[in-house]
Formats: C-alpha cells, structure tokens, sequence
C-alpha cells in the first residue's frame, strides 16, 4: 500500500491531548462507512437493554418517527466528532442532549453502557471488517473522547483506563441483555427502519443480513429468529472482502462530512436546538 499521510499524522499525536483531532482524522478519513455503521450497530446494541428499550418504547419515538430519530442521533454525533466536543457545535449538540435526556430518570449505570458502546464498537468493527487496523492512538483517542463527552453529560463512575471501562462493558451486556417485549418492538422498528432503505423486493434480505451479523445473545435479546447458516457466513465475508479491496483505493484527501448530507427529513438545513423530540410532555 502507499503511504498514507492521515495515518502518518494521527500516529504523531497524542490520544489524549488531541483526542478530538485523531476522532476527526479517524472517522471522517479513514474510516467513515465503518464508524456510521458500528456506530449503528453500537445504538442496537443498547436496545437490548430491557431498561433502555422500555423508555424508548414508552415515548413512541421509534414507532412514530424512526427515521427522524436515527437522523437526530447521526447529526448530534456527527457534529461533535467532526468539529470536537470543545467546538461551539459541539457544547450546543452535549447541551441539546442533556436537555432531551434531562426529562427522563435514566439510571447512571444506563449512561454508562451506552457511552462504552459509542467506544467498543467501533473498534470492535475495525478488528473484523475495517480495511486495516486502528492504531492504538485510534483506539485511546476513542477512549479519552467518549469520556470527556461523559463527564460534560455529568455521567458518574466513568473509568479512567481504557481496560476498566471495557471489562464494565462486557459485564453490563452479560448483565443486562434479556428478552422483553418493549426490546422486541425498539428492535424491530430499528430493523424495519435499516431494510426500508432498500428496494422493497430486498427487504427480506436486509433483515436476514441484519440477524446474520447479531451475536446469539443480542439476537435473542430481541427475539428475533436465527439466521441461516448461509447468512451467517455471507454477510461477514463480505464485509471483511469489502475492507481488502478498500486496502488498494487511494487515500481519501477530503473528508466525509455527515453534517453536511442532505437529508430529506430537513430539506432546508437543521438547527442543532431543535433535534429530537419536542421538550414537552414525553409522549409529545
């Protein structure tokens, strides 16, 4: 492979003092089709959860407007990883946040989990698919940037070592992951939402796929049906085959930048104050 210069930069700086800097190289550079879908992947994840699931259910979000949703949580997490949490858009998208979360009694432990999601699964990801493996600045950076982006959401009990908070992670989800109903419906929505962006013919496909990527006790957890064996095998082949053929593009020189996609949903631009739901009554 040649030289890659975005590479060559993040292994110069520190995961710490430049955590944001290597988040943005990383993820707007390196890895952009690989961050928005472990980062999907991260968000079914706490669906699993039957304390998490049933808040979400109870305000009919996903059932009401899923797309909407999944668009609001893209912009807020796009804004702070490519302008930083330290950025303007970045202290308005953490204070939108607190806002929406600050109407629910959503237990710390919760918050926890879900910010180590927004750590591990990417990484996670990389190791199976991504076309070459993060480097440990990568890696730490995700670590010190999630956490800061924790202690300004006044999450408590964040670990300060990278080790500490994964091994919180595993635990919680062996923990936590049970089957409810309330997850049933969160995750299919999510699914649906996921197989209503092919043609309708493939939808049975985008489903089947979906349940081939979900380990067994995230799958269950929803009580979604197991995948064929075929399945199994073809989806991971064929995104690990998408990250050797991704080894011999060119380095990417411009950065894909979510913020700046158009969305159908907000056809003339949005307002980071104004995503999510209304900050009214809960089932508004």
């Amino acid at each position: 492979m040649a030289r890659n210069p975005i590479l060559d930069e993040i292994r110069q700086l520190d995961p710490q003092a430049d955590d944001q800097r290597i988040v943005y190289l990383s993820t707007r550079f390196e890895f952009p089709f690989d961050t928005t879908r472990s980062l999907e992947f991260a968000l079914f994840r706490t669906f699993a959860v039957p304390s998490i699931s049933a808040l979400l259910d109870r305000t009919g979000e996903f059932g009401k407007r899923p797309q909407k949703r999944y668009d609001d949580t893209d912009i807020i997490v796009s804004e702070l990883m490519e302008h930083g949490y330290d950025s303007d858009n970045g202290q308005r998208a953490i204070a939108r946040m607190n806002l929406l979360h600050g109407r629910f009694d959503i237990p710390n432990e919760d918050f926890l989990y879900v910010l180590s999601t927004f750590i591990f699964e990417p990484i996670r990801w990389n190791a199976r698919f991504g076309w070459r493996l993060q480097c440990e600045q990568e890696r730490l950076a995700y670590f010190y940037f999630w956490r800061q982006i924790g202690l300004r959401m006044h999450i408590q009990d964040i670990p300060e070592q990278y080790e500490s908070l994964e091994e919180f992670n595993r635990e919680y989800e062996q923990r936590c992951y049970r089957f409810t109903e309330a997850n049933r419906r969160v995750g299919t929505a999510t699914r649906e939402l996921f197989a209503g962006w092919a043609p309708r013919c493939m939808a049975p496909v985008v489903r089947s796929a979906i349940h081939g990527l979900l380990d067994d006790p995230l799958r269950e957890a929803f009580g979604f049906p197991p995948p064929s064996p075929f399945m199994r095998w073809l989806v991971p082949t064929a995104l690990r085959a998408r990250g050797r053929l991704m080894r011999w593009l060119p380095t990417r020189r411009r950065p894909v930048l979510r913020t700046q996609m158009q969305r159908a949903i907000y056809p003339d631009g949005y307002t980071i104050e104004k995503l999510g739901p209304p900050t009214a009554p809960e089932n508004s």
